[in-house]
């Protein structure tokens, strides 16, 4: 019988991502696949340290037991081959992590398995990867910056962070915004504020996680998944965000309008597990303070021709 996943959240995350596995990637660039698969076979045992998606993982696997079923699973994708890969399967069975499947392709791209495992959002350091995915629609995926230096999540629930436009909504705001100015770009809003947003990259990934709240035993507003949107919206712009989420039948916890303020203090604030930007301008602060990942524009966005 297949398995039927429309009921669970399907992460897929690389071993660059969920691990700090930089030194050896270094290896492999440097000097080459037999050095890197030496060095790999030579540390088997010794432990992996935590990646920028670790605390996330970690945490929406704790749903599991919250809920008392299965709501969330995490795939474990790497271009590693078995051999090489076997380091990272001894450090997912020490901090016992409830990780069941994984995908070692031995050198090939991770994109091709991403509808053939279910996922909802993909986590890489791989850029091709990401870009890919983006384009196909298959589903949310994200660029995973370096892990902040200083952070440690003591909180036990589990809190996502996404910005609104070009993530959750489609890029058509920022675009009228980028060419017409801020005068267009809230004349439009507040004229057309009863009309809800066209669905982003991550609308989907939204939505679901919205689902997946509603398996927990209690009311949502005390729910250990939260959810947060922290924008450069602000008045009068801010209406139509709140009535578009109200039309998804989505709760989100948190919503910050900055106005143009920096957005790394609220997510440090809030202890953000993963922040998602579709702007290296916002992720170069918010990377310091909490895990953070960028959301790339489609291939064929007008975004694109503005922003190179």
């Amino acid at each position: 019988m297949p398995v039927d996943l429309s009921k669970i959240l399907v992460v897929g995350v690389s071993t660059r991502a969920l691990f700090n596995l930089e030194e050896e990637n270094k290896i492999f660039e440097e000097l080459g696949i037999e050095a890197f698969r030496d060095y790999q076979l030579k540390n088997e045992d010794e432990l992996l340290e935590a990646g920028t998606a670790f605390h996330l993982v970690r945490s929406l696997l704790e749903l599991n037991k919250v809920a008392d079923e299965k709501i969330v699973e995490v795939v474990v994708m790497s271009r590693n081959s078995p051999e090489t890969g076997m380091r990272v399967l001894n450090t997912i069975e020490k901090y016992k992590l409830d990780i069941t499947r994984v995908a070692f392709t031995g050198g090939e791209p991770l994109s091709p398995y991403i509808d053939a495992y279910g996922i909802d959002l993909f986590l890489s350091k791989d850029q091709i990867d990401i870009q890919t995915i983006i384009d196909s629609n298959e589903c949310a995926a994200a660029f995973i910056y370096d892990p902040p230096k200083a952070f440690s999540s003591l909180d036990p629930r589990v809190k996502i962070a996404f910005d609104a436009d070009a993530v959750l909504f489609s890029d058509e705001s920022e675009y009228r915004y980028k060419t017409e100015g801020m005068d267009s770009f809230h004349k439009y809003e507040k004229e057309h504020e009863d009309d809800a947003l066209a669905e982003g990259p991550f609308a989907k990934l939204l939505i679901k996680l919205s689902k997946i709240q509603e398996h927990l035993p209690m009311r949502i507003e005390y729910s250990p998944l939260r959810l947060a949107i922290v924008t450069a919206r602000n008045a009068p712009s801010h209406k139509r965000v709140i009535k578009t989420l109200r039309k998804w039948g989505v709760y989100v916890d948190e919503v910050y309008f900055l106005g143009g303020l920096s957005k790394d203090k609220i997510l440090k604030a809030m202890g953000a597990q993963i922040f998602f930007d579709d702007q290296d301008t916002h992720l170069i602060d918010s990377c310091k303070v909490v895990p953070s990942a960028k959301v790339p524009y489609q291939t064929t966005s007008k975004l694109n021709e503005i922003t190179q």
